[in-house]
């Protein structure tokens, strides 16, 4: 059950402010009785409903006399409060990870291989979006035809917004698309496609008839490649993410072959 308590007052605050509503103008002394607050402590609790606007006070009478705010006004004022302070907190955070992002800013050693993997369609995007934040200077995506078990839509615009951030950071983009991929996209996905990336000059699309598989290369150092199922190709079966300069480095002679020969991007 809902209480006031849960919109930050305390149990004096919430008991007094309950005691005006029914009491109407009251002075501390009345107000003591009727919500048990102490009479010493009662003040202190009115001075703070008071900021909280929560409860208006008649100074020139004598004894001073305090009377409730409506519930709905009381209530709005509370709900302001409580999300402004959620506010504050957001960007109290937000502070504190642009800071551990610059101090936890580990250059891992390059040259020594590791790999891990991901199965079925969630965790392997889920694992794709996580590699894409790792991009520090050149990203390559090298995507063919879609797997039906992906919610295209949802992962899309995930990928559109790590590729925006990677080009905020000064990471070079490179896309190259199977036709089939083009027309699968749904067009809202396309639509911020254009606000977001086009404009960067670090952004490049192309599209290429001879695609069929999907890679994607981080830095010339990572290599993440989506996995069909064995037992129905059209379907993906699990994403390997390894870290392997030398395979890598291969895999980018491909895909320079292949950049050469593809189109731009037209929508």
């Amino acid at each position: 059950m809902a209480t006031l308590r849960d919109l930050g007052l305390s149990e004096y605050e919430a008991r007094s402010y309950r005691a005006l509503l029914r009491l109407g103008p009251a002075t501390a002394k009345e107000l003591s009785r009727a919500s048990d607050v102490p009479m010493g402590r009662v003040y202190d609790v009115l001075n703070g409903l008071e900021q909280l606007g929560l409860v208006r006070s008649q100074a020139s009478s004598r004894p001073k006399k305090y009377v409730g705010v409506e519930p709905e006004t009381g209530l709005e004022r509370l709900l302001d409060d409580k999300k402004a302070e959620l506010d504050r907190k957001a960007r109290q955070y937000e502070s504190i990870v642009s800071e551990l992002s610059t101090e936890l800013d580990a250059h891992r050693p390059t040259d020594e291989q590791f790999w891990t993997a991901a199965v079925g369609p969630e965790d392997s995007a889920e694992l794709l979006v996580e590699r894409l934040a790792a991009a520090d200077q050149r990203l390559v995506m090298v995507i063919g035809t879609p797997s039906p078990q992906f919610d295209i839509g949802r992962v899309s615009q995930q990928v559109v917004d790590r590729l925006d951030r990677a080009l905020a950071r000064g990471v070079e983009v490179s896309l190259l698309l199977s036709p089939d991929l083009v027309d699968y996209v749904p067009e809202t996905v396309w639509d911020d496609y254009h606000d977001r990336l086009v404009t960067s000059e670090a952004f490049e699309a192309r599209v290429d008839d001879a695609i069929s598989g999907s890679f994607h290369l981080i830095d010339d150092v990572e290599v993440c490649i989506d996995v069909p199922n064995p037992l129905d190709p059209t379907q993906a079966f699990a994403l390997i993410a390894l870290t392997d300069p030398e395979f890598a480095s291969n895999l980018k002679r491909t895909f320079d072959e292949q950049w050469v020969d593809a189109e731009p991007l037209s929508l």
